[in-house]
């Protein structure tokens, strides 16, 4: 489980600006359970391949993460990790993912894996560096961009068919290639397990308040200026409306025109 972010931006921006000193605050709150990673990926201008950085260190104190969050960028994409249980901490598990000119983050846990790896043709398989669900997750996408779909279909594609195999999976996800940023939200039944629960707790007091009112939720703000930023509960703030449930969104960079498409209407065209 992690923590997401992203914004696309008017013209340029980076991720402390958009966040302010209170979202900065937040974030580094955050880091103190999700300190299993850190990562970000930008788009200096439309049409250009993301760049990435990732860390399986924690954010707080982390020079790296400081230049990041300062790197200047049309749209970005950060993520905190907090590792699955029984998923190694290391710099192949962290995210984002960026291959083929596309980045991906994932915040949730898409069980059992091995159900999950079984999903992948064997030429996927064979590129996978990590061990996490979410790396499976992005090779799945990847395989149907390689049969022709645009990522934000074959991301949607994906998610609808991940949610029928796993009802209880937060699939939320940040995709950011050379024109869109796309946002996956779909975790209307996932919930944090016991386990969870036990390991937040002793951090409660220096969590944001709204951490724990809809973990997985994801919400979305659009600034005077035209950015749209995306954020996780305890990222997201005051102002910040639901992003759609069980839904793709699509961001494009250069005019940040918006669409979206349910996850239901895809699995009733293609099931």
């Amino acid at each position: 489980m992690c923590r997401l972010f992203a914004f696309v931006s008017s013209d340029h921006s980076a991720a402390r600006h958009e966040l302010g000193d209170d979202g900065m605050q937040s974030l580094l709150s955050l880091a103190r359970l999700h300190g299993d990673g850190w990562g970000w990926a930008g788009v200096a201008e439309a049409g250009r391949q993301p760049d990435a950085l990732r860390s399986a260190s924690s954010a707080i104190g982390d020079a790296a993460f400081d230049r990041a969050m300062d790197a200047e960028s049309r749209a970005a994409i950060v993520h905190l990790r907090w590792a699955t249980a029984g998923l190694p901490v290391n710099d192949c598990n962290a995210h984002p993912f960026e291959i083929d000119g596309v980045a991906f983050a994932h915040n949730g846990s898409i069980k059992p894996l091995e159900r999950l790896h079984a999903l992948l043709s064997a030429e996927s398989a064979a590129t996978l560096t990590g061990t996490t669900d979410s790396e499976m997750y992005f090779a799945l996408i990847r395989e149907k961009v390689a049969e022709g779909l645009s990522l934000r279909e074959a991301t949607t594609r994906v998610a609808a068919m991940l949610r029928d195999l796993f009802p209880l999976a937060s699939l939320n996800a940040l995709l950011l290639d050379d024109e869109e940023l796309i946002v996956v939200h779909a975790s209307a039944t996932s919930i944090l397990t016991d386990h969870d629960l036990s390991r937040l707790a002793p951090l409660a007091d220096v969590l944001p308040s709204e951490h724990n009112e809809d973990y997985f939720a994801l919400r979305w703000r659009a600034a005077a200026d035209g950015t749209i930023a995306v954020g996780s509960t305890g990222v997201a703030g005051d102002g910040w409306t639901a992003l759609p449930a069980e839904s793709v969104t699509a961001i494009r960079l250069d005019d940040r025109s918006v669409s979206t498409l349910e996850l239901a209407a895809e699995h009733a065209l293609h099931g």
